[in-house]
């Protein structure tokens, strides 16, 4: 069973790919280049929390 900690880190994973792909081929200032890089940040975000979250357990 995969755990909600391991589906965020495959999440990042493929966000970071995504990111990589489209850094190559886009301007910095590209909306679909923003919106992936928002998305990994709203990832990241949510991965922090559930780290401290265990921490205090």
């Amino acid at each position: 069973m995969t755990t909600k900690l391991d589906q965020l880190i495959e999440r990042i994973e493929e966000l970071r790919q995504e990111l990589n792909r489209l850094s190559r081929n886009k301007d910095l200032a590209d909306p679909e280049l923003l919106t992936a890089s928002r998305m990994m940040d709203a990832v990241l975000n949510e991965y922090n929390r559930l780290l401290i979250d265990k921490a205090k357990e």
